[in-house]
This record gives C-alpha cells, sequence and structure tokens, in this order.
C-alpha cells in the first residue's frame, strides 16, 4: 500500500506543478484552482502513506517520484527538452530511491 500511496501522492503533486505552470502566476482561475486541488490531494496522499513509516523515508520516496514524473509531464506534454544527462539524473533519483527503501 506504501508504494501505491507514494506514487499517487507524488503524481499528484507533479500534476498540481503543471497546472502551476498553467496558472500564469495564479492568474488563471481554472489551471490555479486544480493546482491546488492536486497540491491538496498530494499531500493527504503523503500524509496516509506516512502511517507506521518513517518520515524520512516516506518523504524522499514521494519527492523522487514526484521528480521523476514531473521531468516525464515536461518532456511529454510541456514538450520540454530532453538529453542523456537528465536522462542519467532520473535514473540516479531512481536508485537512490531503491537504496532507501531497501535500507
Amino acid at each position: 500500500m506504501f508504494t501505491v500511496l507514494t506514487c499517487l501522492a507524488a503524481l499528484c503533486f507533479s500534476v498540481g506543478g503543471y497546472w502551476m505552470k498553467s496558472s500564469a502566476g495564479l492568474s488563471q482561475f481554472r489551471p490555479t484552482i486544480l493546482m491546488f486541488a492536486f497540491f491538496i490531494a498530494g499531500a493527504s496522499l503523503q500524509t496516509v502513506a506516512m502511517r507506521g513509516q518513517q518520515m524520512v523515508v516516506t518523504y524522499i520516496v514521494v519527492l523522487g517520484l514526484e521528480a521523476v514524473s514531473a521531468y516525464s509531464l515536461g518532456v511529454f506534454f510541456l514538450k520540454e527538452g530532453s538529453s542523456l544527462a537528465r536522462l542519467t539524473g532520473v535514473a540516479l533519483v531512481l536508485a537512490g530511491i531503491m537504496v532507501l527503501r531497501k535500507s
């Protein structure tokens, strides 16, 4: 259940970030509302995931997965560039999450 909750929390935070970019500095009503809704959902899911888990592990896993999903959203939906260096960074983040979960 921990994995599902942290993945969903990270996805909510990343989608919230997408809407943050679309809100044009909080000047667009609909994207601003969606941004806050996804951030609240992400925080709620992360809170539930923390039950029975160490805060540091939960927080780092969610942040790492959020970084990977934000990278994916940027590349696929916002047409932001990708490079070998960025892909290497994503691989290192994923490796770090795996190491952290094994410890």
